[in-house]
């Protein structure tokens, strides 16, 4: 495992990447086609923990289109986060904000003091 990176560095780092894939690409990726490649990786997520939560039938089990591991798992997850920071860069969303934002926001409603 590598260096630890903080959320900023991880955001950053991403960008990085959406610079890179925008050189070879033959159409921009707009909002609405991150929102599609959203909604798919979300799709693909959800195969990988019914898989390996043996949600399928048992006979599948067998089949090699359905198995899975924590690292698939892993890799569908970063796959959505790469989804999200790019809409979030779209919008000029500071994602780390909205997110502590969102969580102050939910203890307030528990009436708990958040402490962040």
């Amino acid at each position: 495992m590598g260096k630890e990176h903080t959320f900023q560095e991880l955001i950053e780092i991403t960008k990085g990447v959406f610079r890179e894939f925008e050189k070879v690409e033959q159409r921009p990726w707009t909002v609405e086609v991150t929102m599609m490649e959203l909604s798919k990786q979300i799709g693909d997520l959800a195969k990988h923990i019914m898989v390996f939560e043996k949600y399928y039938l048992k006979e599948r089990e067998e089949n090699p289109n359905y198995k899975t591991t924590k690292e698939d798992i892993g890799d569908e997850l970063a796959d959505i986060l790469y989804c999200l920071i790019r809409i979030s860069e779209h919008y000029k969303i500071n994602l780390e904000e909205a997110h502590l934002e969102a969580r102050r926001n939910e203890l307030k409603s528990l009436k708990k003091e958040p402490s962040f």
